[in-house]
């Protein structure tokens, strides 16, 4: 009898010229004839395992028990089945297919057992829909994964996928979940769960020992206070619909992470190809400020003799960045203070740049006006504090900072709104009113102006004169304002900046002191070691952007010693070096941790650990590593490696690893610094 729902392939069992096993093509005449009405021999099989044990399948008296042993083998040895041999649409397909009609363009992997499915559409789709496929990154760190789609995200503004290992691997995402969604990346992370039935039931059943040891109770847990949506994927027939579902909730105010799961057997599920309406699929429209509010800020504006603007991730939109320079330029009073460094918020040639500063900055305490707009941060009451009489108004996409327990900052209204979009709502209002346009035009907002001037260009003096050459000379250790100042210089005036120094933070942006929208991005959030994943996350999106490999712009990671070590460098430059992505790195080497002695001083300040060394406290990495050659090794030699602690030192090779860059290899550039006791100083 003839199969009458294919044609058999190529033969690949020499044995017996047949593509199945001599004992299997009888069996598969049976459920063939069992159930013609079916359309493939997947189908079969699934009805033959669903039919009550003594029914008769057969005319010469099989039943169904006779057969649903053989079934069973059949699906959990592929190699035995017909059905390895002939196109199937997956949801595991379909899974791919929605990411890229939802505008993913790449997917970094770390993967395992439970994505047999996801390999086999990777292939498929590397096949068949290569110009309409995601390009797959393999990570072998799930940090690193998450890092580099976080960094991708995050300059361009678009989607990106994970797909990590069931319940281990998530956990392997580590503190990059916490980044993603404190800096607000929009990402879609994917995990399989462990198989839910043991016996064969199902293509994807239970074939391994470790698929019982990490079947938990509840995977999403794991990340469900960290994301903006999390779900499961229960059929391949809604599979579409789940993913855009995520991707909205990416990608809409606040953006950031989503999380899915799906198990063995639903992912191996076969269904029909079907398309979704994509323009129904589209993040919430951004939100606009009322009429009242409008007018509120505006007059506000007007009236303030002192007035300080301050925002932490504004900068996510260049368009943002437009308009608040606008708006500084109405009102010449107006100062800038970054107190999340999140992203470039202000430009610093403007002179209405105060700079990067944390815990806050001393214009807090004796501004009459303070505008806050997308900052989660933006004082530290401990240490600064607006005064009681000052009028507090704030615009942010999350002002009620629904993740975080504790939060108030008294302000007089509040407002939840796109902050391009609001600010670029209050300059048509202040350019549509006479009475605003007298007052920009008005002696008294000259005068605010050229106070204004006079303290800027003080500001940069100070400045520069931090970064003069030391005292020493040649021979002199490197101090971190000359040391960036030096790769400031030397590195391309487009550079995009991947920050993750942490106490040296606001020094590097001193000197940095960028001005160009998506030139900074730092780590969203507080854990550390997002910044090499992310510094080659940004490499790869701004070379997509450009036309392709190597035409981007030049991107220079800055980090800390123990940060550096955080980033998992063993995956970060292997990742490098396979995908040809080069990135400059500069490891601010001072011996150990610093933030725990700051956070120590902040609370004790004359106790016995303010007299302490770094080795009594436990924060030292003396002896340092060669963090350089840790590069290099993941790298397998491909890579640049130096280390310069004197001026001399820092001219010859600060050169060198800028040059090793721009010809398409990585660099690392360690700096030892100075005053490596432990000592920390920081001012305001």
């Amino acid at each position: 009898m003839q199969f009458r729902f294919f044609q058999p392939p190529t033969p690949p069992h020499r044995s017996c010229g047949r593509d199945v096993n001599p004992c299997f093509p009888r069996f598969w005449r049976f459920i063939s004839n069992a159930a013609p009405q079916l359309k493939n021999i997947r189908a079969n099989s699934e009805r033959l395992l669903q039919l009550p044990r003594s029914v008769i399948v057969h005319p010469t008296g099989k039943t169904a028990s006779d057969l649903q042993h053989n079934v069973r083998l059949s699906l959990l040895k592929p190699r035995r089945s017909l059905l390895t041999y002939y196109r199937v649409y997956t949801a595991s397909f379909a899974f791919f297919e929605a990411l890229w009609e939802g505008g993913v363009r790449h997917v970094f992997v770390n993967l395992g057992s439970d994505h047999p499915s996801i390999l086999e559409a990777m292939v498929k789709g590397q096949k068949e829909k290569r110009d309409q496929f995601p390009t797959i990154i393999t990570c072998p760190n799930e940090m690193v994964a998450l890092s580099m789609a976080d960094g991708y995200a995050r300059l361009t503004g678009e989607p990106q996928a994970v797909i990590v290992h069931v319940d281990v691997g998530t956990q392997g995402l580590g503190a990059a979940v916490h980044n993603a969604s404190c800096g607000r990346a929009p990402v879609l992370i994917f995990a399989g769960l462990s198989p839910y039935t043991i016996e064969g039931e199902m293509r994807g059943s239970r074939t391994e020992y470790i698929h019982w040891i990490q079947d938990v109770p509840d995977q999403k847990q794991i990340v469900a206070q960290y994301c903006r949506y999390t779900g499961e994927i229960k059929t391949g027939k809604n599979i579409k619909q789940i993913v855009n579902r995520a991707l909205q909730f990416a990608t809409s105010d606040p953006q950031g992470p989503v999380y899915l799961v799906g198990a063995r057997e639903v992912m191996e599920e076969d269904i029909e190809p079907y398309q979704l309406n994509q323009t129904v699929w589209g993040p919430v429209s951004p939100a606009a400020l009322p009429v009242s509010g409008v007018e509120l800020i505006a007059s506000e504006l007007a009236a303030a003799k002192n007035p300080l603007i301050i925002t932490g991730y504004s900068g996510r939109k260049a368009q943002a960045v437009t308009e608040l320079v606008n708006l500084a330029n109405n009102f010449k009073g107006i100062r800038v203070l970054d107190t999340g460094g999140s992203d470039m918020c202000f430009p610093a040639d403007h002179p209405a740049w105060v700079g990067m500063r944390f815990p806050g900055h001393d214009l807090v305490g004796t501004s009459d006006l303070i505008l806050v707009i997308d900052c989660d941060v933006p004082w530290v009451p401990t240490q600064f504090k607006p005064s009681a009489s000052a009028k507090i108004i704030h615009i942010d996409v999350d002002p009620l900072k629904q993740q975080i327990p504790v939060f108030y900052i008294n302000s007089m209204a509040t407002f939840r709104a796109d902050s391009s979009t609001a600010l670029k709502q209050i300059n048509e209002y202040v350019a549509s009113q006479t009475s605003l346009q007298e007052f920009t035009a008005s002696e008294e907002n000259v005068i605010l102006g050229q106070h204004r001037d006079e303290e800027y260009s003080q500001r940069r003096q100070e400045i520069r004169e931090l970064a003069v050459v030391p005292e020493g000379g040649d021979d002199a250790s490197l101090n971190i304002s000359y040391l960036m100042s030096q790769v400031r210089q030397g590195v391309p005036d487009d550079t995009i900046w991947a920050i993750e120094a942490v106490t040296n933070g606001h020094f590097v942006a001193d000197q940095v002191s960028a001005t160009l929208p998506n030139s900074w991005i730092n780590c969203g959030g507080g854990g550390l070691g997002w910044s090499g994943g992310g510094a080659l996350g940004i490499k790869l999106a701004s070379d997509m952007q450009h036309g392709g490999p190597g035409k981007g712009k030049f991107i220079c990671q800055v980090v800390g010693d123990g940060t550096f070590l955080f980033s998992v460098p063993g995956s970060v430059y292997w990742v490098a070096r396979r995908y040809g992505i080069p990135i400059l790195t500069i490891v601010l080497n001072n011996k150990g941790w610093n933030a725990p002695r700051r956070s120590m001083l902040l609370v004790h300040p004359e106790g016995d650990g303010s007299r302490a060394t770094n080795e009594d406290l436990n924060i030292s990495f003396a002896p340092t590593p060669d963090y350089a050659g840790i590069a290099k090794a993941a790298a397998g030699g491909e890579l640049w490696a130096g280390r310069a602690s004197t001026v001399a030192e820092l001219a010859q090779k600060l050169p060198d690893a800028i040059k090793s860059v721009l010809n398409g290899q990585a660099a690392v550039l360690e700096a030892q610094l100075d005053g490596t006791s432990g000592k920390y100083v920081e001012n305001s």
